[in-house]
């Protein structure tokens, strides 16, 4: 449901964390600040941080109870820390913002404007990047293809820093999948829109724990859960090599007998099967992604565990989805 007014509107503000202690303690306040005048609720989702998150967030909820603190059992993935966020949301905005300090908290007045002017999604998009020329190029090819054989569009520039309604909040619940792509699910819903510009700002404290390999493993994920694209492209490699090598073969034949010239040696049947080796290794690679996917599905496992809930004072482990279920000590 939307808001009209913020008398009668609970905004929650998701922070997965993961061994951001320090920055959450100026960033929280931050939050607060600029949403003085709303009534809200701030969720901390501690991704099995080893630093001092814990009695970071502690130190703070004595401050401000409206903040609640919940810990996995261990690092399952800002992913994971995003649905857990979303799951136990209350408010009718959801406000989801990286704990660094990078998503400005003055624009937050704005996401909820927006909101209130009825967008459902109300998402930031970076104006500026210093991305290098490589990296520009990756993503133009990687979001190129997540829109081949794909029937949503993910901006470029748009990350996780967004306001959902309530709606949108109970859609993305409502998905089952264990393999989540965030961004993909948040275009797959769909629903109003609108594009708030913003510039990233540095952190306020610690360093990324998100790198090259952690950046391809989401986007493999995404490519995998979101299109068959590499499935496609494979299959017609495929046939326009098959073609290429029957017309090749055959003009091969007819130039000995026709001409008599001898057919090329060891080098061209060496580069060929290579070639054609690697490029059945590749769409094997492929299939194997796919078939994992829906191996993890088959399980059933849990998205994560929750190991502590300040909402749950008894509760000693959470299992979601698709729905919660509190084990007693």
């Amino acid at each position: 449901m939307q808001g009209n007014s913020s008398s009668f509107s609970l905004v929650s503000v998701v922070l997965p964390a993961f061994n951001e202690g320090e920055a959450l303690q100026r960033v929280i306040p931050a939050v607060v600040d600029a949403l003085k005048n709303e009534t809200i609720e701030i969720i901390v989702v501690d991704d099995g941080s080893t630093d001092g998150t814990r009695n970071a967030i502690m130190f703070l909820k004595s401050r401000w109870p409206m903040l609640r603190y919940v810990r996995f059992s261990r690092n399952f993935g800002k992913e994971a820390a995003l649905s857990a966020g979303l799951r136990v949301a209350r408010g009718d905005a959801v406000i989801l913002m990286d704990s660094d300090g990078q998503h400005p908290p003055a624009l937050l007045t704005t996401f909820l404007e927006k909101w209130r002017e009825g967008f459902e999604v109300v998402c930031g998009v970076q104006a500026s990047r210093t991305d290098s020329a490589m990296m520009r190029l990756a993503k133009r090819i990687y979001y190129r293809l997540m829109e081949t054989g794909s029937s949503i569009v993910i901006p470029p520039d748009a990350g996780d820093f967004r306001l959902l309604s309530r709606n949108v909040v109970d859609a993305i619940n409502a998905m089952p999948e264990r393999k989540r792509f965030m961004k993909g699910l948040y275009a797959w819903v769909g629903f109003r829109t609108e594009m708030i510009p913003f510039a990233a700002a540095p952190r306020v404290a610690g360093t990324s724990k998100f790198g090259w390999l952690q950046l391809f493993k989401l986007g493999l994920t995404g490519v995998t859960a979101f299109t068959i694209a590499p499935l496609r492209i494979v299959s017609i490699l495929g046939f326009i090599i098959s073609v290429s090598s029957f017309l090749f073969g055959s003009y091969l034949l007819a130039e000995f007998f026709l001409i008599g010239n001898q057919l090329p040696g060891w080098a061209t049947l060496a580069v060929g099967m290579t070639f054609f080796s690697g490029l059945q290794l590749l769409a094997l690679g492929f299939i194997a992604e796919y078939i994992a996917g829906m191996y993890e599905e088959l399980k059933q496992r849990p998205l994560y565990i929750i190991a502590e809930d300040t909402a749950l004072p008894a509760a000693a482990v959470s299992l979601v989805p698709p729905e919660p279920a509190v084990l007693g000590r």
